[in-house]
């Protein structure tokens, strides 16, 4: 391409950011309060900076430039120019290059380095120590894209809500030891689209894989020093851009080769997204992007003194999703990857800071009031993280109708539960069911519930069942990071163990958990490589390691292939039954025509539970009722729905449970299907009235019988 541009046009102000179509490109920048703006180009490999433009037209706030001469592939950023004042919020410093928030590649890594700060670093006046260093060799750099791409038949599976199950996981981490994957795939997105992982995939039984942040993000200095790194990625300084790390070759037409793969198999793409806070850190952070652009325009500044930060995220920023046009940013980011990229849903990390009108958490805010009306967002799967770490953040079950939420206190309540806490019968119960509690009131459905055992904030699954503490040390926090309030059991020992009673807990103890999950109400969970027994040796909070301890193994033990096919044939089963996903809660009574109720909770005696039994302290153990018949639900043909009738029994006491089996119609027989105590063994069949003994700490499922007629 040619270095110099000679030609430039007035352009448009829309669509913001570099477009480009047969003419040229044309590029547009938002920025309020700006009193000059430059468009850098740069040669080739981004080293040298060859020209600058200067944008004369300005329609509504918006700076643009229209270059018949440009083409995909150029690399640009921005210099923007207009008042330094700190104390008025002002922060602008045209010697620092800036990147383009609506950049659909970033090319090359950031290369730490001072003069990336709008300040001169340990100045005690920050208002009188503006730095003149140039930031443009040590920045990444914007890049122009083509995005044409061949999406030949390529439709979103739409799997309905009811008949998800979602697989969690990281982008690198899930193939970077995967034998079976090309070597130079391992990591990317390409690995991701390989036949060995879509094979495990399929295997499983999953229907969505969660992706950990794929945005454009960036490392924090600090962490460079010490030589770990942001390996999660919640730290985007863009939201157009697919993160350049993960590529093998091109990214956006790696991305999305990626999502046509997953969909040809029948898997649904959701990005866990960040649109909370940016990587610029607080007050005394970087100039990279939006700082330098317009920095009371794009962050939540403390009214009293903007020189400051209004921080509901620990990040040290937050997005000023009252502004109009930042608003617009974040729209345009979620309709730019449905529509271009076909994802076919979101998590919103920190989802209470989006709702923040002025301080408090407004459910009605004008983010979810523009989403509810949109007619592509709307459409997609909406997943809030319903917690920010602002006064009054925690909103679990106070989203809107439209919204599926992760349920945190699922996840608390079945792990105390099985840990063996007693008294939790009551809430296992609300857990087991979809937590009406949470979410029947505001006509929500159980499938507003994300249920989950474990993320990738946590321990891992076998770290819970062999772990007391937490075990951090890798981190280079002197342990003092994470949480510590884990409810997990270590079983009998801390740790790697050759203990066999230790062991055989452990593994009875995950099969409890996967169970518990997958037979629950509501849209389950699955942290990748719990199905295989991951461990990240006791380490709760492994965001800054890039290495063994994050990556899913694939080399596995015995024990370890024993569990996967156990949790395939559970994902399976799931789906085979729609009583273990129904569409609506359970109504706990009789059902027209079915005679008898949707479901009944019993004692080990067989009977229904008393209201005085739900409270007893040391209850350990409940026995449930599903009734298959009474389901009371329609296929998407309008035709009646219905399943057998189950008994689940639990038991989290250190002793062995006699549960009598109870009988609702004459003659039947109940089949057991599984139970964890024995996963392999067969299924017995026993008739109602007797008794069936269930191990410490397992779980049983049958299935009623009913003779041919």
């Amino acid at each position: 391409m040619a270095d110099q541009i000679t030609i430039v046009w007035p352009g448009k102000p829309y669509p913001l950011g570099a477009t480009w179509n047969e003419r040229g490109v044309n590029f547009a920048l938002f920025s309020e309060h700006a009193e000059r703006v430059e468009l850098c180009l740069f040669d080739a490999k981004g080293l040298h900076e060859v020209q600058r433009i200067p944008l004369r037209e300005q329609t509504d706030q918006i700076w643009h430039c229209h270059l018949p001469e440009a083409r995909p592939g150029r690399l640009y950023g921005y210099r923007v120019d207009g008042t330094y004042e700190p104390a008025r919020g002002l922060r602008f410093n045209s010697n620092k290059l800036l990147l383009d928030p609506y950049a659909k590649a970033i090319i090359g890594s950031l290369g730490w380095s001072d003069a990336q700060f709008g300040y001169k670093i340990g100045h005690k006046k920050e208002d009188l120590s503006f730095d003149r260093r140039d930031s443009a060799s040590s920045m990444p750099k914007c890049q122009v894209i083509n995005p044409d791409f061949t999406w030949e038949y390529d439709q979103p599976p739409q799997t309905p809500w009811h008949e998800t199950v979602i697989y969690e996981l990281h982008v690198k981490g899930f193939t970077r030891l995967h034998s079976q994957v090309p070597s130079a795939l391992r990591g990317t997105y390409a690995g991701l689209a390989t036949k060995p992982v879509i094979t495990h995939l399929r295997k499983l039984g999953v229907t969505a894989v969660e992706l950990m942040p794929i945005h454009a993000f960036i490392d924090d200095r600090h962490l460079l020093e010490k030589g770990l790194c942001n390996y999660w990625g919640y730290n985007s300084i863009c939201y157009l851009a697919p993160e350049g790390r993960y590529a093998y070759g091109e990214p956006v037409s790696e991305f999305k080769t990626l999502v046509k793969t997953l969909h040809y198999a029948g898997i649904e793409v959701i990005l866990d997204v960040v649109y909370n806070h940016t990587a610029e850190g607080n007050q005394l952070g970087q100039t990279l992007s939006f700082r330098g652009i317009d920095n009371q325009a794009y962050y939540r500044l403390e009214p009293d003194n903007p020189r400051y930060y209004r921080d509901y995220t620990g990040c040290g920023n937050t997005l000023n999703m009252t502004h109009p046009r930042v608003l617009q940013l974040i729209m345009d980011s979620l309709r730019y990857w449905v529509l271009e990229m076909h994802v076919d849903g979101f998590r919103f990390d920190l989802a209470s800071a989006l709702a923040r009108e002025l301080h408090e958490v407004d459910r009605l805010s004008s983010f979810f009031d523009i989403i509810r009306q949109d007619p592509v967002l709307s459409q997609v799967k909406l997943i809030a993280e319903p917690w920010d770490l602002g006064a009054g953040g925690y909103q679990v079950g106070n989203f809107p109708v439209g919204w599926a939420e992760w349920n945190d206190k699922y996840r608390d309540g079945v792990r105390a539960y099985w840990k063996g806490e007693g008294g939790l019968i009551g809430n296992l119960a609300y857990r087991l069911t979809g937590s009406s509690d949470l979410y029947e009131r505001s006509g929500r459905k159980p499938s507003s519930s994300i249920n989950f055992i474990t993320a990738h904030d946590g321990f891992t699954l076998h770290d819970l069942v062999s772990y007391n503490e937490k075990h951090n040390e890798a981190n280079l926090e002197e342990n003092h990071d994470g949480c510590n309030c884990n409810t997990s059991w270590n079983c009998g020992a801390e740790g790697p163990t050759t203990d066999p009673r230790v062991l055989e807990l452990r593994e009875r103890q995950k099969r409890n958990l996967l169970t518990t999950l997958m037979l629950s109400q509501g849209v389950p969970m699955l942290l990748a490589g719990d199905e295989m027994g991951r461990t990240q040796l006791g380490n709760n909070n492994a965001y800054c390691q890039d290495n063994e301890i994050s990556w899913v193994n694939w080399d596995l033990q015995s024990e370890e292939q024993e569990l996967l096919a156990f949790v395939q044939r559970l994902i399976h089963f799931r789906e085979q039954h729609p009583v273990f996903h129904r569409q609506h809660f359970f109504q706990g009574r009789p059902i027209k025509g079915a005679g008898i109720r949707d479901i009944i909770w019993l004692n080990p005696n067989g009977e229904e539970m008393g209201q005085d039994e739900w409270n007893q302290s040391l209850a350990y153990c409940l026995g449930v009722f599903l009734g298959g018949e009474a389901l009371d639900e329609r296929d998407e043909h309008d035709m009646p729905i219905h399943d057998n009738d189950f008994l689940l029994l639990l038991n989290a006491h250190n002793e062995a449970i006699t549960f009598t089996l109870p009988s609702y119609k004459t003659n039947i027989r109940w089949q057991l299907v599984l139970d964890t105590n024995e996963p392999d063994a067969p299924g017995h069949d026993y008739l109602s009235g007797e008794n069936y003994v269930l191990n410490s700490h397992a779980l049983a499922l049958l299935n009623q019988i009913v003779p041919r007629r």
